[in-house]
């Protein structure tokens, strides 16, 4: 009797200790806290494009953006897309708008990969300068788009100039500024209603100079080596970052009551940079600067997208090539500092010529009303020096070549069937002097109309303030 109670206690023990471990195993799964997640866009897009109606434009000469030309055509707007190409289309509808095209030209939209409209607005006063946050040299937690002021005159310029789109950058003081943002070029009440909708982020960064001369007295960097210091520093720290939470994840699906690390906005950003969510856009004028910056992004394995300014590519334009990095350049801005003292007027086409990326850009609230004379000169600067692109060609420098650079291609950039309709009617030969922007459809919508003043949008800026040859 005695061994059979002895054997029916340890049995009651076992199925107890059974059911408490079995308890345990519950509690700790409830007890495991919420999974922190960081949301990666948290100020999403409200854009909306305009009201637009079937719009078939005839009889029109068109470069696509690709290359290629098309004579004595038609294109078919209609739905915010582009539907329709070639000489056998109609209108969809008899309230259809059908414009004669006849001595005129389409292209795409411009797209302008490198702005500051709105963080160095116009009135361009002291308290309008809200591009440069240069306070220490890594500045990657701060975003352009919470600097930008719609009301800036601007954008209603550039829209007459034929832009469609552009990427806002901070300034370059810092060897990384801050987020840039792509937008559509339909001014509006706050910049979320402008955000090109999922266009990916860009970081800038800035070598040579600039960062060294701001910095050079306060603390370093002081030199070039200190810069590339203070670069691979700042990838160094992402990397651990990026490891924390990977590990994080890893233990709180493991069932561990794993705790989030403590957030750090300037990691967030690099951390995005290195999972290839942003883009890098870098200021950089010499060649061997811009192949050392190459070999740090091998080292840290990330992407860069693009060298802004770019006054040396020339040089190096088939390792640019190699890379898959395009140029962002000027036409002709040379010889104001040194590191733009061996700037030359082929750079441009003798980047495209080596297969490479080139991008028309304009750095300047003025260049950006007159971007297509921009890439008129480039042109011409390389046929007289024996490079010889076709106008077409050299069309694919301000739209299909930008938007590969900023993640959009997709959208925008070219005139094909199921893009979206940001396209510029010109008055004539867009490279000629003379040819204006007649009209700019955005996504299908009229948002500039040359012969029509009710569609020229007047900051409040302007509002009581006609400038001598204005007419608002």
């Amino acid at each position: 009797m005695k061994t059979l109670n002895k054997a029916l206690l340890t049995g009651f023990s076992l199925v107890a200790a059974t059911a408490l471990i079995g308890c345990g195993s519950e509690d700790a799964k409830k007890a495991q806290a919420p999974f922190v997640e960081i949301n990666k866009d948290p100020f999403p897009s409200t854009y909306k494009a305009l009201p637009s109606v079937p719009t078939m434009i005839t009889n029109v000469n068109i470069y696509d953006g690709l290359g290629g030309l098309l004579e004595n055509t038609s294109v078919l707007l209609e739905n915010g897309k582009i539907k329709a190409i070639g000489n056998n289309i109609k209108a969809p509808a008899d309230d259809a708008n059908v414009i004669d095209g006849k001595g005129k030209w389409i292209t795409p939209g411009i797209i302008d990969v490198h702005s500051h409209l709105g963080v160095y607005a116009t009135p361009d006063t002291g308290s309008h300068a809200d591009g440069n946050e240069m306070v220490k040299p890594v500045t990657a937690a701060v975003w352009a788009e919470h600097s930008i002021l719609v009301q800036d005159p601007g954008f209603r310029r550039a829209l007459a100039g034929g832009v469609t789109s552009m990427q806002i950058l901070p300034g370059s003081g810092n060897l990384i500024g801050g987020r840039g943002v792509t937008v559509k070029n339909l001014p509006n009440r706050v910049i979320q209603d402008m955000k090109f909708p999922e266009a990916p982020y860009g970081l800038k960064m800035a070598c040579g100079e600039n960062p060294k001369r701001v910095y050079g007295k306060k603390g370093g960097p002081m030199t070039r080596m200190g810069n590339v210091a203070g670069y691979r520093q700042a990838w160094a720290d992402a990397q651990n970052y990026q490891r924390s939470w990977d590990k994080y994840k890893a233990d709180y699906d493991a069932g561990k009551d794993a705790k989030a690390p403590k957030r750090d906005l300037n990691l967030d950003t690099l951390a995005g940079v290195l999972r290839g969510d942003i883009l890098v856009h870098m200021h950089c004028y010499r060649a061997d600067d811009m192949g050392t910056m190459m070999d740090v992004m091998k080292e840290f394995n990330y992407q860069i997208a693009s060298f802004q300014h770019a006054v040396e590519a020339y040089k190096i334009a088939d390792k640019l090539a190699e890379n898959n990095i395009c140029s962002a350049m000027w036409a002709d801005w040379w010889g104001f500092k040194m590191e733009a003292y061996d700037g030359i007027r082929e750079n441009i086409p003798m980047v495209a010529n080596a297969k490479a990326c080139a991008i028309v850009h304009s750095d300047s609230d003025q260049g950006i009303q007159r971007l297509n004379q921009e890439a008129a000169k480039a042109l011409s600067d390389g046929q007289r020096a024996g490079i010889n692109f076709s106008k077409a060609e050299a069309w694919t420098w301000l739209t299909a070549n930008p938007a590969k650079s900023l993640g959009i291609f997709e959208q925008t950039g070219s005139i094909e069937i199921g893009k979206n309709a940001d396209v510029v009617m010109w008055s004539a030969e867009p490279f000629s002097t003379y040819s204006q922007a007649e009209m700019v459809f955005i996504d299908g919508g009229v948002a500039f109309d040359r012969n029509k003043s009710e569609t020229w949008a007047v900051s409040d800026y302007e509002l009581g303030q006609v400038a001598e040859g204005d007419h608002k």
